[in-house]
């Protein structure tokens, strides 16, 4: 056999070889380790796409993080087809009892408009007759004469966010359609798109996604959403962003929440603008 023909063959075998998954002793397939999560989209938008890609490189675990809302998140944890879950809304009566709630990061409710829309300041009482249906123009809140279409999602009445504003503004309701609402899918991303790219729109999402969107964040009562107001106090609406794991959940997802819990992963977290853990204890 000639040296070419005898060097194709072993190119051949080694390409044939390459791409069979690597046995160890025991026969057992031996992947890289991978680890999944799904949920709150403001978390994912704010901070977790980032701190995941990090902690990939540090450490080689493959990262696969999507949004979807708390609801989905949580849903996807219960079926075990995720590691862990982001999540906006607390730990309520209906979740199971082996979920358990980690405390990761700060964020506030915000109020959004488009960035054309010269109102830019709303009252708590403002945000309530928008959600029963009162305000049906931006004239009403001295803007312009403009239809206020009000973006909500129905299922389980805006997730997080709509327990946000249940507790804070609504006085223990959440949206419901209104003639001025339309209904979206349960993501605040979605929301936050549709006010994007919406001159009347208006929505309630969370300050750490709707920093990265082109939409203006209202001042409310005067003190505008900030990271600085938030930590300080001044801007009122400041809610928690948890991550979600079982109580049996595995090494490698208790070494990243462990990781996001540290001081180089909530330095990260404040470093992408996001009130951490550390920056309101100091």
């Amino acid at each position: 056999m000639s040296q070419a023909r005898m060097r194709n063959v072993l190119k051949i075998v080694f390409l044939a070889f390459s791409t069979i998954p690597l046995f160890c002793s025991s026969g057992s397939v031996v992947f890289a380790e991978t680890l999944s999560g799904s949920g709150c989209s403001v978390s994912t938008v704010g901070y977790l796409h980032q701190l995941s890609q990090e902690y990939e490189r540090e450490t080689g675990v493959k990262m696969l993080v999507r949004g979807g809302g708390s609801v989905v998140g949580l849903n996807d944890l219960h079926a075990r087809r995720v590691d862990f879950a982001a999540s906006c809304a607390a730990k309520s009566p209906s979740d199971p009892e082996d979920f358990e709630f980690i405390t990761i990061a700060w964020d506030a409710l915000v109020f959004v408009v488009h960035p054309s829309n010269p109102v830019n300041n709303i009252k708590y009482a403002d945000v309530r007759n928008i959600y029963d249906g009162t305000i049906i123009n931006w004239k009403q809140l001295k803007g312009p004469d403009l239809p206020l279409t009000s973006f909500i999602s129905a299922k389980e009445g805006m997730g997080g966010i709509g327990e946000a504003l249940g507790k804070m503004v609504l006085q223990g309701k959440r949206p419901v359609k209104q003639p001025n609402s339309s209904l979206q899918a349960s993501s605040a991303a979605i929301l936050e798109q549709m006010v994007e790219k919406t001159h009347g729109g208006f929505t309630s999402t969370g300050f750490a996604s709707a920093r990265k969107r082109k939409v203006k964040m209202l001042a409310v009562n005067g003190v505008v959403p900030s990271k600085e107001n938030i930590i300080s106090g001044a801007y009122r609406l400041k809610r928690p962003l948890y991550l979600v794991v079982k109580k049996d959940a595995g090494p490698e997802t208790r070494k990243f929440v462990k990781f996001v819990l540290s001081k180089k992963g909530q330095g990260l977290i404040s470093s992408y603008g996001v009130p951490s853990l550390f920056d309101l204890k100091k």
